[in-house]
């Protein structure tokens, strides 16, 4: 089991990570002509976290039915063809069913 000390160096090394890969993105897209956001654009992991959707495949599955208009979708063919999605709540509708 950690401890608490040994927790928080591993949240601490995961955020500077995180650091690191954001400026790396953001310095890429730059060079490309392109500016992101990464506030507005988030990855589909980083999209479950912020709207609480239970799991990847549900906010896939939106992309592919076009739940989420493909203007609020790109790939990033340079990181592994990442899709960011924007980060705006996105809900599919209410079938009422009797």
């Amino acid at each position: 089991m950690e401890t608490k000390s040994e927790l928080t160096q591993e949240i601490e090394q995961l955020l500077t990570e995180a650091d690191v890969a954001i400026k790396e993105a953001t310095s890429y897209l730059i060079s490309q002509g392109e500016v992101v956001d990464l506030a507005e654009w988030v990855t589909i992991k980083e999209y479950c976290n912020r709207f609480e959707v239970k799991n990847v495949e549900t906010v896939v599955n939106w992309i592919n039915r076009g739940v989420i208009p493909a203007e609020n979708v790109r790939t990033i063919e340079e990181f592994n063809n990442t899709r960011l999605i924007k980060a705006v709540p996105y809900k599919t509708k209410v079938l009422l069913r009797s």
